[in-house]
């Protein structure tokens, strides 16, 4: 059965509370690891050894080791990597902004479009930075395991898939996956980015997917993968399908979802969670979707 859509405030702004959609001995694609790795980054694993157990049980699920965690409590960036030995994959996923945290927020407005040491073209001076402060610890944690950058999978979820995406373009990664990513920096530095395989994942309506507006330089990498108010997977469909879509879908959420007690009071938002983007990849079971 696949996943419900869930409108509620809780999947928005606490993904970390649910529970893994990994499974003992099941076999998933790159881009399915990469999708539910960007919500196991919300895991507070750096706040007490019972988070630190959830995020750990939740990868052995998927065969790969114990994490190591990077946080930066100037900027606020924060995320993780784990190798699976089994494959040498390495999974590295990056944590979005947290509405409780007031150093993510403060650089999230940090919205110039400047040239920064480190980048090609211009980026957005605010994801810069906590990129930044995140690279030495990934590349000493790549360095002492003697990973192949070919075997990388780098991920990451609205401000983490803006983060993945500065990293992309220094660390030459087999795979980027974002899910619900801001614009990050403008044609000039989009080119420098060298994944082998890039999926930029957009859900339906996600307002986060609009910003920074294309205006001053900023842009977007050209490839999507967009999911539909039904929670279908198009590869790169035309704008128009895409405009239409998202208006039968703000239309069927104000039916039935936007009164509900304790829901997200837009599709826009709403579509920004998580596990709104797991649905499309997922069944309940862990399984692929169908």
């Amino acid at each position: 059965m696949a996943i419900a859509y869930n409108p509620m405030r809780t999947a928005l702004y606490t993904p970390e509370t649910q529970d893994t959609v990994f499974g003992s001995g099941k076999d998933y694609s790159p881009v399915q690891l990469a999708v539910e790795g960007a919500r196991l980054a919300y895991y507070r694993a750096e706040e007490s050894p019972h988070q630190m157990q959830r995020l750990t049980a939740a990868l052995a699920e998927a065969g790969f080791a114990p994490p190591r965690m990077f946080i930066d409590n100037i900027t606020g960036a924060a995320g993780f990597a784990s190798l699976r030995p089994s494959t040498n994959t390495a999974l590295i996923a990056l944590r979005g902004t947290q509405p409780d945290d007031i150093a993510d927020i403060a650089h999230d407005l940090e919205a110039a479009l400047l040239e920064t040491p480190g980048f090609a073209g211009r980026v957005h001076a605010g994801f810069a930075s906590q990129t930044r402060a995140l690279l030495r610890d990934i590349r000493s944690w790549i360095s002492d395991n003697k990973v192949n950058a070919r075997s990388v999978i780098l991920t990451g979820h609205s401000l983490g898939a803006a983060i993945a995406t500065l990293a992309a373009s220094v660390l030459t990664p087999e795979w980027l996956v974002t899910l619900g990513s801001p614009r990050v920096g403008d044609r000039n530095f989009l080119n420098t980015v060298k994944a082998t395989n890039i999926r930029r994942i957009v859900d339906c309506c996600d307002v986060v997917t609009r910003v920074p507006p294309p205006i001053g330089g900023y842009d977007h990498l050209k490839t999507r993968t967009y999911i539909t108010a039904a929670g279908q997977i198009l590869a790169d469909p035309e704008q128009s399908v895409v405009d239409a879509d998202r208006l039968k879908a703000r239309e069927d959420y104000i039916a039935h979802y936007a009164w509900k007690l304790g829901a997200v009071l837009s599709r826009d938002l709403a579509d920004h969670a998580p596990v709104n983007y797991l649905r499309a990849f997922f069944d309940d079971s862990g399984q692929s979707a169908p």
